[in-house]
């Protein structure tokens, strides 16, 4: 994969308007790229704008649902109209819920795809063309260490990151005949507000208390790996431990899985 100079370059940042798409956004900022903040949230984007612009950096807001075809559609448009292109994309947006899984309707579990993986897909296959005529592309897929090891109470939401997590990988074989780049961001426990702006919380997870990284650190890390031109990172050392151990002893964390399910019924 190829290192990349980041002063200069053009990015769209999709829920920029905070947790970790704020932080990318803000660090790419410092690093000298331009960025289209993208999101819903009008006030809170104005914000990260103006804290861009403080770092140094020109920025500029689109408000719009990214699982909205013609919001992502402007918002590609506004790249190729007034950056002459577009050379990042990352893709941040992400929502979750809390329960069983036999009690979940099927229309919350519609929209956490709709917004964690077909949102991202698309939009990364209507961008391709522009980032073909980019400056050292690359596309940056925010996943999750539950797109690895899945536990209890999220199913929808560690469905929809193991999806990202395979769509990613054979994304980055096919684009690299391209001189496209994958990156898989793998966060684990992280202080942002996804937990706080659940689609649905039919259950209080015991862990959800558990104190992260902040989103800064994800969003340092991400950007050091866009540098290098990392496969995949997992900036989180808890999450990092988990994966070791499920996969030195899968049958020893499905227990431990199953103990927490216990505890959050109780």
């Amino acid at each position: 994969m190829a290192r990349r100079e980041l002063k200069g370059l053009r990015a769209i940042v999709t829920g920029a308007s905070g947790g970790i798409g704020r932080a990318v956004a803000l660090e790419l900022a410092r690093a000298g790229v331009r960025c289209i903040l993208f999101a819903r949230r009008a006030e809170r984007l104005d914000e990260v704008c103006q804290q861009a612009e403080q770092l140094g950096s020109k920025a500029s807001v689109l408000v719009g649902d990214v699982t909205d075809a013609e919001a992502r559609k402007a918002c590609l448009e506004f790249a190729e109209r007034e950056l002459s292109g577009l050379d990042l994309l990352v893709n941040n947006a992400g929502i979750s819920a809390s329960g069983e899984f036999a009690g979940e309707s099927s229309e919350v579990q519609r929209k956490i795809f709709e917004v964690n993986f077909f949102a991202a897909a698309e939009f990364t296959r209507e961008a391709i063309p522009l980032l073909r005529q980019g400056r050292t592309p690359m596309i940056v897929n925010v996943g999750s260490i539950l797109g690895h090891r899945g536990i209890p109470y999220t199913s929808a939401y560690c469905a929809s990151k193991f999806a990202i997590t395979g769509w990613s990988q054979s994304l980055r074989a096919e684009l690299s005949t391209e001189g496209i780049d994958v990156l898989l961001v793998s966060p684990g426990t992280t202080e942002s507000e996804l937990a706080d702006n659940l689609v649905e919380q039919r259950i209080k997870l015991p862990w959800s208390g558990m104190r992260g990284v902040t989103a800064e650190y994800v969003a340092e890390a991400t950007v050091k790996a866009i540098s290098r031109g990392g496969h995949e990172i997992v900036p989180n050392w808890r999450g990092w431990w988990m994966l070791f151990a499920h996969r030195l002893s899968p049958a020893l964390v499905d227990s431990v899985m199953a103990k927490l399910a216990r505890k959050a019924n109780r």
